[in-house]
């Protein structure tokens, strides 16, 4: 908006979501806040306000209301807020709702760690279907997958926590001043969304497996 004239203006070739409403880029933010500022904004940049306007004026509110609506969906979801901030400093990590719906194979680069664990899984998975086309049920499998779904969203569970603990190290760095010296805080954060992408897939396929 138009500091002196109120009217909207066109939205910036440069788009920083954080900016939109008016916060620094910081993970650990308040989303009650988040909310109120996003309803605050929407009525006055809806497009009903320009229906009198001039033609410009109107796609200028439908720009900025896309926006808005773009900015608010990501920062309110934490792992979409960390994915946004890498993406901003240069680490840009694929999007967990992005790979979902554009339905692309999940990445088979298992971590190491994970490597026994997973060849594992993938015959008890094999298993399961042939089983399921089969029309048959092995209830010992099953509940082994059942299981491991539960080992995996306890995995995931302990990766959210450890998230949130590096993003009180980045906010501290950006309250230091000192972003740009803080590359191990954006490299851990980068290695524990590809550790959850990983995991989550794991979970995705355990439930198709299962028929949940």
């Amino acid at each position: 908006m138009c500091a002196e004239c109120g009217k909207v203006q066109p939205a910036s070739a440069v788009q920083d979501y954080f900016a939109v409403f008016g916060l620094p880029r910081k993970l650990a933010i308040d989303t009650a806040g988040l909310e109120r500022s996003f309803y605050k904004l929407s009525r006055k940049l809806h497009p009903d306000v320009y229906a009198r306007a001039s033609a410009e004026e109107q796609q200028w509110s439908l720009e900025q209301t896309s926006l808005l609506n773009d900015a608010y969906r990501t920062l309110k979801n934490p792992v979409a807020r960390t994915e946004y901030l890498l993406k901003l400093e240069g680490k840009p990590v694929a999007s967990e709702e992005q790979a979902a719906q554009d339905g692309k194979p999940k990445d088979s680069r298992a971590p190491v760690d994970m490597l026994e664990e997973v060849f594992e899984l993938n015959m008890q998975l094999e298993e399961m279907r042939m089983n399921r086309k089969m029309g048959e049920d092995d209830p010992a499998l099953r509940g082994d997958l059942e299981k491991a779904r539960q080992q995996f969203e306890g995995q995931l569970t302990a990766l959210d926590e450890e998230l949130k603990t590096q993003w009180q190290q980045w906010d501290a760095a950006v309250d230091a001043g000192a972003t740009d010296g803080a590359e191990q805080v954006k490299d851990k954060m980068f290695a524990l969304l590809d550790r959850r992408r990983y995991i989550r897939n794991l979970v995705r396929d355990v439930n198709d497996a299962l028929g949940a």
